[in-house]
This record gives structure tokens, sequence and C-alpha cells, in this order.
């Protein structure tokens, strides 16, 4: 029936059809302009805060990552200390010290391996090379930030530690304390990203739910009023062909009266 009433090359009908079918009732300017400039500007804010998102869990997994390596040398110094005390005992010999050494050598080269080969895409995290690491939080500009961190032995302050000589605790102590700092600053900023991960996702949803109630079809609506236009458009092609019906009875009448 819609096909006769858009003889011309326009049905009334056609909008409905087509807002059924895509589920959105705003499909062009001549839908509504305004509409779909909000439209059009929800929809770009929700592609921001899921980029953002994006960029987010990539920086969570940095920090992770970050934190569980300071966790390793923090283990490792935790022994350092624990063979510091036991070198500290007067009762040992030189080549007991010597012993214990060696397990401490071992450990540092074991914390020059972690910072030297902790990195994330590239990224050299704990080795001093990079300050804070600025992360893009949505499509506004706002971001978070990951701190850098520097676990050298020589940032630790025990490149040097050696119970065979003179030898101070306080040093590893010290050490102790600076990692962490670091995994505090480390912990800090993922809850700074825990917190910009949940406001991203409640604003995407919010604006989401606005675009649907700006741009959804409300299909009940939109199926009642495209069947009330088809009633319509079939009760019009009675009427012309009725009209029409008339107009040959009054031409034929017409006719046979002359």
């Amino acid at each position: 029936m819609s096909a006769v009433g858009s003889i011309g090359g326009y049905s009334p009908m056609s909008n409905y059809y087509q807002s059924l079918s895509s589920g959105s009732k705003i499909n062009s300017a001549k839908d509504g302009a305004s509409e779909l400039a909000i439209l059009e500007k929800q929809d770009s804010q929700v592609r921001g805060y899921d980029a953002g998102s994006g960029n987010l869990e990539a920086g969570k997994s940095l920090a992770n990552i970050s934190d569980g390596a300071l966790g390793s040398i923090n283990d490792s110094l935790q022994r350092m200390k624990e063979l510091g005390v036991k070198a500290s005992n007067g009762l040992l010999s030189n080549d007991d010290k010597k012993a214990i050494q060696s397990e401490i050598d071992q450990l540092k080269q074991g914390i020059t391996d972690i910072t030297s080969s902790t990195n994330y895409n590239g990224i050299n995290l704990l080795d001093g090379s990079r300050g804070n690491i600025n992360i893009v939080s949505d499509g506004n500009g706002a971001n978070q930030s990951v701190s850098g961190s520097n676990a050298t032995l020589e940032a630790l302050g025990i490149a040097d530690f050696d119970v065979t000589k003179s030898f101070d605790l306080k040093d590893v102590d010290n050490a102790i304390e600076k990692v962490n700092s670091m995994r505090g600053g480390v912990g800090a900023s993922t809850n700074g990203i825990d917190y910009s991960l949940y406001y991203n996702s409640s604003a995407a949803q919010n604006l989401t739910a606005a675009k649907s109630r700006t741009g959804d079809t409300e299909m009940e609506e939109y199926a009642s009023k495209l069947q009330k236009d088809q009633t319509m458009e079939t009760y019009k092609l009675m009427m012309q062909k009725k009209q029409m019906e008339n107009d040959v009875a009054s031409g034929q009448r017409l006719f046979f009266s002359i």
C-alpha cells in the first residue's frame, strides 16, 4: 500500500519502516538535526571513555608488573637482612662470612636482573630510566599516572654491601624502606586507576542510557503509528477507487444521455 503513497519519491511511512528496522528514530538530520547532534556528541563521549578505559587497563597491568617485581626485590632484601644479621655473629670465621657473602652476591645479582628486565611493552619500569608514566583516561584529556621507580643496587644503596668487610645493617633497612615506598606509590597509582575505571564505566553507562532515551525507537509506538498510517493509506485508496468508479459511472451516464 505504501508504494502508491510513495509516488513522487516520498512515503510518509518510510520513516517508520527505517526506524523499526534500524532501532533508531534518528537516522539522518531530517529526523531531527538537534537530536542528531546530541547523539553524535554523546557517542563521541562514550567512545572516549571506552578508549580511556582501555588505556587504564593497560596502565593497571603495568602497575601490577611493577609491584610484583618490587615484591620480589623486597624478598631478596629481607633475605639479605637475615644473612647480614647472621654475619654479625662474632663466632663466625672468615670462610663462613665468605660463604654468606656468596649468597648475598647472588641476591644482589638477582635484584640487578629484575631491575634490568622488568618492562611493559618495552618501557623499563625499575631501572630509573622513566619518571611518572602518564595515561590518558578519557576523551577530555584527563590522565592518571603510574609512578616510575629506581630499584637498582646503587639507588638502594647496597651496591657495595659486603659482610666480609665493615658493613652496616641499616643500609639494608634503608633499602627495604625505599622499596616499600616505591610499592606505596605504585599502589596509590593503582587505586587512582581503579577509581577512573569505575568513573568511566558509570559515565559510559549513563551516556548510553541517555542516547537510548533520545535516539532509540519506541517499538510499540512506532508499530502503532505504522499500522494507523497503513489503515489510512488503505482508506485513501478505497476512496480513490470509489471516486474513480463514480467518475466512470458519471461519464457513462453522460455518454448515454447524449
